[in-house]
């Protein structure tokens, strides 16, 4: 395998499995089953933000390409800690719906919650942090399923409905990050449709 990456505005840098120091950089692990998938392991400290591009070329044993065509992708690094637009999905809903969102940085929230409110402003459910599932940097889903029962367990009629995100990090609001879908969640509210 060979991975080269391009930081934001410069030209590729090839990434070795072992930096010059002997320390190891990248982790080859080999396929373990039917499917013969091996894996490489790649966490390099990408301290700039901004677009970054990376490369992927492999072979075989013998020097065969794995492909025509060379493995590129783009991503984008934020380190600091932000939070994008939290959405329901699916929406609208009619037995259950998750959560989904995207964290950046490098810290998980010590406070995360979702409240659940009739368009009047009435807290209805309120789904903890526990409720919700592991968070973890990058894209979350919620292994948590609303279906759309208050909090002493009666359905709720059809209809609209708002719900508000905390979070938190050391005491601190994470800075809410716009992901192009602003006009389903605006300043930490979203709005959700319940159709039985």
């Amino acid at each position: 395998f060979k991975i080269f990456v391009a930081n934001p505005g410069s030209d590729y840098e090839r990434y070795f499995f072992n930096s010059t120091m002997g320390t190891e950089t990248m982790e080859f692990i080999p396929a373990t089953d039917n499917r013969n998938k091996a894996k490489v392991l790649f966490q390099p400290q990408l301290a700039m933000d901004g677009k970054y591009r990376m490369l992927v070329q492999a072979t075989d044993k013998s020097g065969n390409a794995s492909g025509s065509f060379d493995y590129k992708i783009e991503f984008e690094v934020i380190n600091r800690s932000t939070i994008t637009e939290v959405l329901n999905y699916p929406n609208p809903f009619t037995t259950s719906t998750q959560f989904i969102f995207t964290l950046t940085g490098s810290e998980i929230p010590d406070e995360f919650k979702i409240q659940i409110m009739t368009v009047t402003g009435k807290v209805i459910r309120e789904i903890t942090q526990a409720e919700f599932g592991p968070i973890r940097i990058g894209r979350n889903m919620s292994s948590y399923r609303w279906d759309g029962r208050d909090e002493f367990g009666d359905r709720l009629a059809n209809g609209v409905y708002l719900y508000r995100v905390f979070s938190r990090i050391n005491g601190e609001s994470i800075e809410m990050r716009e992901g192009g879908a602003s006009e389903y969640f605006t300043k930490g509210f979203g709005k959700m449709y319940l159709m039985r």
